[in-house]
């Protein structure tokens, strides 16, 4: 490739390389070749002149020699250097470049993290093309990383800041939920949380009223899809004596009960016609009368609700009634299924084992490739179930009684699209590495995806 052609390669012009080879004329030769292409070098002959700039510098990349002593060949000397970096800084790509080329041993160190091993002499081309690679993986790496420690100083204050009612979450998604529910919990306004069966919208329910104005009164929990229809407004709004077959005695209905507190109304999108005309005149008026009685019972009370219904298809055939709809969802606190935030599995299952087990690697991947159709449920009763079963605390895949009908495929490498890796990097927490592993890609092919896909806050 000619010089213009070198022009034609991207190169970040910000980057910064050191080199660290005793060889002064071979330090030089790579910072002309680089200094042509635009790029800053550092200069070290010597282990200890390299490890002294990195502790003084910010470089993007370092390109060593693996040995120093004269008549050296073993590569001892460029093993203990490569070490000695990983400990300054063990993010930073590093490429071992050297006329040794014992292949057993570059290849260990490029298990233990070296970005790439090159011969002496090297090609120009090639190495311009490495370093650039790295350069922009290394970025990517950067910005993930920023990300990540963002996105941990934001959950940290939010759990210093309000009480989560030690929720376990990892996933953005939740982050933003919960950072939602916290803002509005203040607030005297009714909330309609939404999600799946299974999800955890009882917890939200639980989170927005340790953080209300009425925290300290009762929180009261009804659900209403559990309920026949004959018992549930007698449930809701209580009875008199007398008022139907069996009521012996005044009924107090869970309304009163929640005076002054919290009212929570599971699956609310099965409650009859009557009923929901019951509850509109309550959000309404505050007010209500016992079933049988003539009269009014005035209560304060904060309205939280959640369904798995789709309401407004149900206000379309009819069986709920708009105006309640939109009297209960002033605040929609949208939860997202488990399969969509994978990064929360193992936070809750490291709770529910609470250190006492550890998984065998075939387990952690299929808890990470299973679609959990029960959402967080399922995830308990599976871990439930496996604690039960196995015997030395070492939690394996037979153990979990997955089926694999519900297990994702994972996608073949010349298959890869974009959504899959957004979703591989999900579910994977934000670790690139096992991103990777979960695609069938190395770390570097994952990154050149991303670059190729602008992915840049999956």
């Amino acid at each position: 490739m000619s010089l213009e052609q070198h022009k034609s390669i991207h190169i970040n012009m910000k980057a910064n390389i050191l080199i660290i080879d005793d060889n002064q004329d071979i330090a030089h030769a790579l910072q002309v070749l680089f200094t042509l292409n635009k790029l800053q070098c550092g200069l070290a002959y010597s282990p200890e002149q390299g490890l002294a700039l990195l502790q003084q510098q910010q470089f993007d990349l370092v390109i060593q020699d693996m040995n120093f002593t004269a008549d050296t060949t073993s590569g001892a000397e460029g093993m203990q250097l490569f070490n000695d970096i990983r400990q300054i800084n063990p993010d930073i790509p590093i490429i071992l470049i050297t006329a040794w080329t014992h292949l057993e041993t570059a290849v260990e160190l490029v298990k233990s993290g070296a970005a790439d091993y090159l011969a002496k002499p090297w090609d120009d081309d090639k190495l311009l093309v490495t370093v650039n690679n790295l350069l922009e993986l290394n970025e990517l790496q950067g910005q993930q990383r920023q990300r990540a420690k963002r996105k941990q100083t934001q959950q940290l204050q939010l759990e210093q800041e309000y009480d989560l009612c030690a929720m376990q979450f990892r996933s953005e998604s939740m982050l933003q939920l919960l950072q939602m529910a916290t803002q509005v919990a203040a607030a005297d306004v009714p909330i309609l949380i939404t999600g799946p069966n299974g999800s955890g919208k009882e917890k939200i329910a639980e989170v927005v009223q340790a953080n209300s104005s009425c925290k300290d009164g009762p929180f009261i929990k009804v659900n209403v899809g559990a309920l026949s229809q004959d018992l549930l407004e007698a449930e809701l709004f209580g009875a008199e004596a007398g008022s139907y077959t069996g009521a012996n005695k005044t009924r107090i209905g869970r309304f009163e009960r929640a005076d002054g507190g919290t009212l929570f109304l599971d699956e609310i999108g099965n409650l009859s016609m009557q009923g929901q005309t019951k509850l509109l005149r309550v959000l309404e008026t505050g007010e209500f009368e016992r079933i049988g009685g003539s009269n009014s019972i005035k209560v304060s009370v904060r309205i939280v609700s959640a369904t798995n219904t789709d309401i407004p298809q149900a206000i379309i055939d009819g069986s709920f009634r708009e105006d309640l709809y939109y009297r209960l969802n002033v605040i929609n606190l949208k939860l997202a299924p488990l399969c969509e935030r994978k990064e929360d599995i193992f936070p809750l299952v490291d709770t529910l084992l609470e250190g006492q087990y550890q998984f065998s690697p075939q387990s952690r991947d299929l808890l990470l490739a299973h679609d959990w159709p029960g959402n967080i449920r399922e995830l308990l009763n599976t871990i439930k179930r496996a604690k039960l079963l196995c015997n030395d605390r070492i939690i394996t895949d037979q153990h979990l009684g997955i089926e694999i009908k519900h297990t994702a495929k994972l996608a073949l490498k010349e298959d890869v699209t974009e959504q899959d890796v957004i979703a591989a990097i999900k579910s994977s927490g934000g670790v690139i590495s096992d991103a990777a592993k979960a695609l069938g890609l190395s770390r570097s092919a994952l990154y050149r995806r991303m670059k190729k896909f602008n992915i840049q806050d999956a």
